[in-house]
């Protein structure tokens, strides 16, 4: 970081360049009773090493922060003082911080704390460095308060009270919390506060999180109707000369609500805290509940580094065992009469591996019947399960699997044992274009049925309009129920299976898994992993033909 500041100036004397964060009378005591709303003064009065608020628009917690951070920055170590450091979505926000802690300053201290601005040296991972203007103010304490940028490379090392304001509209918030955690270790604080951004947003994440009880945060939540409880229009009306009353309060509320027209989602997620659906989501999370159902088996199977280093027949062993135990009975309880079809969704590492089996009623309703999740699993494991539970699924008549990149190798396996059974598809314009808005209608008409699952549900809302298609984001990750990262995994795999469910099917003759036993030798079990092939025909039956 460099030392010798670029600008240095009274706060009485900011251009417009650098706004002050608000013009506060000289006779304004931020420590008298009443200037805080209770909201405010509960956000303060929580000294938790870490706290989130969720809020609406212009309740003031910003400019409650920025008060405590100044009396931690003026504080001394013994008095529990440290550096503050801001983090804001932009740098105007940074400018207004520093602007108001500069007033706060001036009016507990009786004297003018000069805002420098300097040039912060940012080190990126590639091991450049660039520099970057910031904010800050120095305190006779030896600390400072300093508004940086949001890119996570400026914060790792640095020690203190960090601040992320409006965290929901960082580019990388993700990376910007887990870069703060190590602040921890040396006696710092996290306090992180943002509007809502979406409900598969990051900082949503966190919260759903939190209140879960799987991190340590403290969950503050003040609505717009918080503060309009708590004394914001008697300030506005203070501020602009206006009278109050509780007729004049509400006819400005529900101005201000009424301002939205029709976008209810967008006004209860500004003013009322509550994450709305993304922007250009495909579905609603109301579409995708309608079409649930408890009860549909969600088996997941998750493997350490170590796992890749076994022979195949080690390999082949565990992943038969697994298959036997949470697969088999599941397997054994489906409709011989019915038809079945397959998708599957690939990956390796980061995301996961989902196979989805659907059964096609006499009712034309695709009901999900088995979601079967592998991570972190290597690709002859997740072949070895893949082959055991397609040679089990009676009356499997078609599946469609991702070619694309390392998912080629799973799906030329299964067009080698399965013929023209499988359908390979490489993700494109044209294949999203034509199939995924079948998928999208199914919800509408409820011609589908999922399994009444957190993941399931959080992968289809994540299924967005992307140019003109509907597709997860390419670089779009929220966090899943285990804690690991997800990229739609579900949503993909279940709409593959549609996919083949609608495809062109040739029949063929079919002996039902009760003849099979029958046929079989006493003691034989086409369930069991001895009994290779038990229902299988032959290679290149059938099936030909396109999509429907």
């Amino acid at each position: 970081m460099t030392n010798a500041p670029v600008l240095s100036r009274n706060p009485d004397e900011l251009p417009d360049a650098l706004p002050r964060g608000g013009t506060l009378p000289d006779d304004f005591d931020p420590l008298a009773d009443g200037i805080l709303m209770e909201h405010q003064s509960e956000w303060l009065a929580d000294d938790g090493d870490l706290k989130v608020c969720e809020k609406g628009r212009r309740t003031g917690i910003t400019f409650a922060e920025a008060l405590g951070d100044t009396l931690i920055a003026a504080a001394k170590r013994s008095a529990g003082g440290q550096n503050v450091f801001y983090i804001g979505d932009t740098k105007d926000k940074g400018r207004e911080f520093i602007g108001y802690v500069a007033n706060f300053a001036k009016a507990l201290a009786q004297e003018a704390h000069p805002i420098e601005e300097f040039l912060f040296e940012d080190a990126q991972e590639d091991g450049s460095t660039k520099f970057i203007t910031a904010y800050r103010i120095k305190f006779a304490s030896g600390h400072r308060v300093e508004a940086l940028s949001s890119n996570p490379a400026n914060i790792r090392g640095l020690q203190g009270t960090v601040v992320i304001d409006e965290a929901a509209f960082h580019k990388d918030v993700r990376e910007v919390i887990d870069a703060v955690n190590a602040m921890l270790i040396w006696g710092g604080k996290v306090r992180i506060i943002s509007t809502h951004n979406g409900a598969l947003n990051a900082f949503n994440e966190l919260i759903r999180e939190a209140r879960a009880g799987k991190n340590g945060y403290k969950v503050h939540s003040y609505t717009f109707g918080d503060a309009v409880k708590n004394g914001l229009y008697k300030r506005v009306c203070l501020m602009s000369g206006k009278t109050w009353s509780p007729e004049a309060e509400a006819a400005w509320e529900a101005q201000l609500r009424s301002s939205y027209g029709p976008r209810i989602a967008a006004m209860e997620q500004e003013l009322d805290a509550v994450p709305s659906e993304m922007d250009g989501a495909a579905l609603t999370r109301v579409q995708i509940e309608a079409c649930m159902q408890q009860g549909i088996p969600f088996k997941r199977w998750t493997q350490g580094d170590a796992f890749r280093n076994l022979d195949d027949a080690e390999m082949e062993k565990a992943a038969i065992a697994w298959c036997k135990e949470h697969l088999g009975p599941v397997v054994k309880s489906l409709d011989e009469d019915r038809q079945h079809f397959m998708g599957e969704d690939f990956a390796r590492t980061g995301d996961a591996t989902d196979i989805v089996i659907l059964e096609q009623g006499v009712d034309l309703v695709r009901r999900t019947k088995l979601v079967v999740e592998l991570r972190n699993m290597p690709f002859k494991a997740q072949w070895f399960v893949l082959k055991w539970l397609l040679d089990r699924v009676p009356n499997f008549q078609k599946g469609a699997m991702d070619k694309g990149g390392n998912g080629a190798f799973l799906a030329e396996e299964a067009v080698r044992r399965y013929g023209n059974r499988i359908v390979e598809v490489s993700f494109s314009r044209q294949w999203y274009e034509m199939h995924m808005p079948h998928y999208i209608e199914a919800f509408t008409d409820r011609t589908i049925l999922l399994p009444k699952h957190e993941d399931v549900l959080r992968d289809h809302q994540a299924l967005q309009y992307v140019d003109g298609i509907v597709r997860v984001p390419a670089k779009f990750r929220f966090k899943g129920s285990d804690g690991l990262d997800r990229h739609g995994d579900s949503a993909i795999a279940g709409a593959l299976a549609f996919f083949a469910s609608r495809s062109e099917v040739t029949e063929y003759g079919y002996e039902t898994a009760r003849d099979q036993r029958s046929a079989l030798a006493d003691g034989d079990d086409p369930y069991d992993t001895d009994t290779r092939d038990w229902w299988r025909p032959p290679m290149g039956a059938g099936l030909r033909g396109g999509v429907m």
